[in-house]
Formats: structure tokens, C-alpha cells, sequence
């Protein structure tokens, strides 16, 4: 939970309850003034958003508690030190539950709600679980629809009694959220025994983090630890640009805190995060978003027209945004048009148009004939569509939709930004002579699926018998057999849903994400074993492979050069992490290389990651090696 930045009113939880400096005097005697509280149920819920640092959509708000206004006790630090002196936490807690899913359920688009109990309270009150399934029934609020943040501070508990307790509200359909982490010392060891699914980074961590690097080791080290264990980082107490754009680009999903919005009853983003969330992130260029970048990388979200809207107030609200450079028009939620700023103000600098047309439908003006594409249009096919379009889209941008229903704008600027980025990004990534990804991004990729419970099968391919063929032929034409093979494995993999990547040397790695996979696997070896002929001398194709001294100085027959594949199902919770399923695709990869000639493996056991359990299961093998 995120503290006010200007004192005496901080944001606290009821975990963290202590008087404030001013009001922390040893005598004062808080009873009369907490006993009213409780009876003329006197305090106020307010709500600090929760948003993806990606989308930048709301995805939950935090409730936060206020004392009477007139009151000592408006400071919820002195209201729980009070509710703590008298023996009154369980009764403040859930006055606090009661008053913010009252508050939450008058509005239903605030998504999840986030709602503090101290772990003192859910291990000593044996009803409270009962108590808080009714107390949302009566309020028609679901438990899916509610967090429970679990801070480390506060009085000491029995851990085991704790997850317990833990397991009962997460069976009942809650979700836990640990808050505060690295802020005292129990933090990772109720990671692993709660495994929450959100962990909170404490403030202190974000505050000047783009300035402090053991800052940054602490929180990239949070983010790769959960990416392991599943739960969904939030970084809070994000109080700056500069702390904003470093949070959001280490790839960490959910943010909260003064930059983003104030806690408030009503609470909407501030103009500094939506102005922020314009820029595409480089975390867009990380691992497989370099290769699978999308036009909704790119979204502006900017106020659209309907057909309907006067000339003057589209013409008003350009005047009054000067950045803005296009409009969209949009009938039934569906975009028509787009109108161009400056052919717009060109029209209206003329005398008396103001007065003809200024209260005249906006479609007057507008391109009928816009640049549509959808969020999930591939970078390199939206600069071609731009390119196509002409100059007129470069300068006006385009409209991007989700299904054909509007979401924002894109510019033309940002997207030669963004190509600019991702060619650099790339050549950084890239393996060196097939220019496809790297082991940086395959990992990432991998991780990617893994995090979204995306089932997809991994393969693993390997040229066997390629050293012969290197000390036969030389290097040059063995980078020619890798470059061909790289070449056959692109054309035959599906550009749009897998992901193809080049470990090194003779290796690749594919994440089939294709229906007809297998299928593909069998035109590769076939293509490949086709194709690959023009590389050897005739002598050697007729004779199936060659004669050279082997390392110990004996001659030796080498077959020609042929691929194995060894596959492996992921499916969701099989693996942890991308280690584990490389280390499954290798041992299948293995069981192929056993197969003569070109040939498939696959091995259909799930989760078959250890080496020396692995056995054949379903062989597919092809034409043999070209005699």
C-alpha cells in the first residue's frame, strides 16, 4: 500500500499502524474517539488504481482507509495504533472491509479490488472467512473479484498457522497478494510458502531506482524470481517519469503509486502517466517482441468524433491539443474516417467557414479511406501497408482496432521510431550469419508462452554428421548447409503463430504454436533433403557420403549430412522455465539423432525433462538420406 507523499496523512496499512509524530503523545487517549468510529461507522474508503504498465488499462484499485476529518484518528496510523492499544484490530478491520466493498460495489467498472487484513487478525479471527464470503454476497461482489494483500510487517504469526489459513481463503476463490516485499526479512520466505499471485515491490525499492543500481539488481531479481513462481509483480510507489519509464521497461506488468494517480473516492489516471503511456516501451523490444512486434505497440489513445460531431468542436479541441495531429470518426463504435489536423484548420483560416460550416457534420472533412489495421498486425506488415497507403498515412497515422472495434491511433513517426529500435534491437539479438533470433530471445520466447499457459511444442533440430562435412568441403560451404538450412526451416514454418530461432552453429530451435506442426516437421526434412544435393559433389550423392581419416587417423565412411528433430509437448505447469523445456527438447533431440538419416522424434510424454528417463515413444521418420 502506497503512503501520501506530504505528511501527517500517509496512505498506510492497517499492519503499519502508528500515531503520527504530532499526535504520537503517550497520554493521548484515543478510547472515546475510537468507540464512536466504530458505533456512527465513521470512516471512508478511498482508491488508488492499479494499471498495466503495457496496455496502461486499470486492472484493479487498492482501498485505502481515512479516519473522521475532524478526528486525531483520520490518520489510519493512529487509527490502527488506537484499535491496536484497545484490542480492537479485528473490529476496525472489518469496519474497513465493510466500508470499501460498499463503496466498490456502487461501481462495477473498477475491476479488482485490493483490500489490506493483517495476518494477526486472519490467523486469531476463526469467523472472518465466513464472515467476508457474506459480507460480499450482501454487496453482489464475487471473491474472484477481490485480493488480499498480506504485508510482512506487523505482530509476529505462527507461519504454518498462516498457510493454512491462506489455503482456506484461496480455495473460497481469493487471491493473495504479498505486500510491502524487501521490506523486512520474512518477505521471500512467505513467497515460497504462500506463493501469492502478486507480489508488491516496497516503495523504498522504486523510489530513485533509475539512479541506484543494487536498486535495479534487487528488482530485476523480483521479477525474474516470479516469472519462475507465476505471481504477477506490481511495482508501487512509482512517484516519477524517470521511475515510470525504468519499471515499465524491465518488463514488470502492473504499477501504482502518485505518478499514475492519487488515492481519491473517484480516482482517474493523471495526464503525466496517459502522456507517458504514448511512447512505446523498449520492454516491446526485449526477447520475442523484437520478432513479434505489433502494431498495438504503437497505440495513442486519443478522443475520437462520431459522425455527428460538428466541424467547430473537432476544429476547438485541435486548437486546444496542438500534438494532436489526426481525429477518428467513428459510427456505432466502428471507425469510418480520420480528419487531418492541418487540412482541417487550413479550411476554417478562410473567411466566413466558420460561420458556414462550423456547425455542419465533421464527415465533410474527413478521410473515408483511412489506414485500418488491427492490434495484432506485425510491425513489418504495417510499414508495408503505410508504404502502400502514401505519404498522406506517414503524416496522419492510422487507426488501430481490436476486431474491428476502435482502440486509438498510431503515427507514422512512432512507427519509424519503433523500426529504428527493432532494427538495432535485432542486430543485437540476432545469430550473426542467419540473422535469425538468438539464445537471448528463444529463452525469452519460451518464457513469454510459458507465463501466458500457452501450450506449444518445442523442437529442437540438429545437422547430423556436419563436422565430416566441414573438413571435407571447408567452412564456406558449411555455413552454406547452415544458411540452407535456415532458409528451408523458415519457409516452412508459420511465420504468424511459430517462432523459429538459431541456437548456433548447426543448432536451431522452433515453438510451434501451429495446428499442423507435424506436418511441417515432414516437409522440412523433405525440402531439405531435396534442396541440400546441390551442395555435394555427384560422386559422393551417389555413393550416400565420403571417406576422410577420423580424429585417430583412420579412414572411415561419413554419411552426408542429414537433420534430426527431436520434439517435446508444453503444456501448461509442465515446466517452470525455459531451462527446463531446452533440456527437454535435447534429450528428444538425441532420441532422433539415433534414427538414421533425416528423421523426427517426438516425444509425447508430458513433462519428460530428465535425460535418463527418456525413452522412444513415437518415432516419424523420413526419406532416408539421398543415396
Amino acid at each position: 500500500m502506497v503512503p501520501e507523499p506530504v505528511l501527517p496523512e500517509p496512505d498506510a496499512p492497517p499492519h503499519l499502524a502508528g500515531i503520527h509524530p504530532g499526535d504520537a503523545g503517550t497520554g493521548v487517549d484515543f478510547t472515546a474517539d475510537l468507540a464512536t468510529i466504530l458505533a456512527q461507522r465513521q470512516l471512508q474508503g478511498i482508491f488508488q488504481p492499479l494499471i498495466d504498465l503495457d496496455s496502461g488499462r486499470i486492472q484493479g484499485h487498492e482501498g485505502l482507509i481515512r479516519g473522521p476529518s475532524d478526528s486525531l484518528l483520520h490518520n489510519p496510523l493512529a487509527l490502527f495504533r488506537a484499535a491496536d492499544q484497545q484490542d480492537l484490530r479485528g473490529a476496525v478491520e472489518r469496519l474497513c472491509v465493510e466500508t470499501l466493498t460498499t463503496a466498490y460495489a456502487q461501481r462495477q467498472d473498477m475491476g479488482t479490488l485490493f483490500i489490506n487484513l493483517s495476518p494477526w487478525v486472519l490467523t486469531q479471527d476463526p469467523d472472518l472467512l465466513a464472515w467476508l464470503r457474506q459480507t460480499l454476497e450482501n454487496r453482489s461482489l464475487e471473491p474472484e473479484r477481490v485480493v488480499i494483500e498480506l504485508t510482512e510487517g506487523g505482530t509476529v504469526v505462527d507461519n504454518a498457522c498462516l498457510t493454512t489459513v491462506i489455503d482456506r481463503f484461496r480455495r473460497a476463490g481469493f487471491r493473495l497478494a504479498l505486500d510491502d516485499l524487501g521490506e523486512g526479512f520474512s518477505g521471500l520466505r512467505r513467497w515460497s510458502e504462500l506463493r501469492p499471485h502478486y507480489v508488491k515491490i516496497d516503495k523504498h525499492f522504486i523510489s530513485g531506482l533509475h539512479q541506484d543500481p543494487a536498486k535495479l539488481q534487487f528488482v530485476r531479481s523480483i521479477q525474474s524470481m516470479a516469472s519462475h513462481t507465476g505471481a504477477r509483480v506490481i511495482a508501487e510507489g512509482i512517484e516519477t517519469l524517470a521511475e515510470f519509464n525504468l519499471v515499465r521497461d524491465l518488463g514488470i506488468e502492473l504499477g501504482q503509486g502518485y505518478f499514475i494517480a492519487h488515492p481519491s473516492p473517484l480516482p482517474g489516471l493523471s495526464l503525466d502517466v496517459m502522456d507517458a503511456l504514448k511512447k512505446p516501451s523498449t520492454r516491446h523490444l526485449s526477447a520475442h517482441s523484437v520478432y513479434q512486434a505489433q502494431a498495438g505497440a504503437l497505440l495513442i489513445t486519443a478522443r475520437v468524433a462520431t459522425t455527428d460531431t460538428p466541424n467547430e468542436e473537432v476544429l476547438d479541441y485541435f486548437r486546444a491539443h496542438p500534438t494532436l495531429q489526426a481525429m477518428a470518426v467513428l459510427e456505432h463504435g466502428r471507425p469510418v474516417g480520420l480528419i487531418n489536423r492541418y487540412k482541417l484548420l487550413d479550411h476554417f483560416s478562410r473567411v466566413f467557414i466558420r460561420e458556414l460550416h462550423g456547425r455542419r457534420p465533421c464527415i465533410q472533412f474527413m478521410d473515408s479511406h483511412p489506414l485500418i489495421v488491427d492490434q495484432t498486425t506485425p510491425i513489418e506488415e504495417l510499414s508495408r501497408l503505410v508504404i502502400q497507403k502514401g505519404r498522406a498515412t506517414f503524416t496522419d497515422g492510422f487507426i488501430i482496432t481490436d476486431k474491428g472495434e476502435y482502440l486509438g491511433l498510431g503515427s507514422g513517426y512512432d512507427l519509424m521510431q519503433l523500426l529504428m529500435q527493432l532494427q538495432l534491437a535485432a542486430a543485437r539479438y540476432a545469430n550473426p550469419l542467419s540473422q535469425l533470433p538468438g539464445n537471448v530471445p528463444i529463452n525469452s520466447h519460451i518464457q513469454h508462452l510459458l507465463a501466458l499457459e500457452s501450450p506449444f511444442w518445442a523442437a529442437y533440430c540438429d545437422l547430423d554428421n556436419f563436422k565430416p562435412f566441414n573438413d571435407i568441403y571447408g567452412y564456406d560451404r558449411g555455413d552454406a548447409v547452415i544458411l540452407l538450412t535456415a532458409k528451408v526451416l523458415k519457409e516452412c514454418v508459420d511465420g504468424q503463430r511459430d517462432f523459429l530461432g538459431h541456437i548456433g552453429g548447426d543448432d536451431f530451435f522452433i515453438l510451434f504454436q501451429s495446428a499442423d506442426w507435424e506436418a511441417r516437421c515432414q516437409n522440412i526434412l523433405e525440402q531439405l533433403a531435396r534442396d541440400i544435393r546441390s551442395l555435394f559433389k555427384p560422386e559422393h550423392v551417389e555413393q550416400g557420403g565420403y571417406f576422410s581419416e577420423d580424429r585417430c587417423g583412420r579412414t572411415v565412411f561419413h554419411p552426408l549430412p542429414s537433420l534430426s528433430i527431436g520434439v517435446v509437448q508444453v503444456e501448461a505447469g509442465l515446466y517452470p522455465s525455459h531451462h527446463e523445456v531446452s533440456a527437454a527438447a535435447a534429450v528428444a533431440k538425441k532420441q532422433a539423432k539415433k534414427l538414421s538419416g533425416n528423421s523426427v522424434f517426438v516425444e509425447r510424454r508430458k513433462g519428460a525433462a530428465n535425460a535418463s528417463a527418456a525413452k522412444s515413444s513415437v518415432a516419424m521418420p523420413s526419406e532416408a538420406t539421398p543415396p
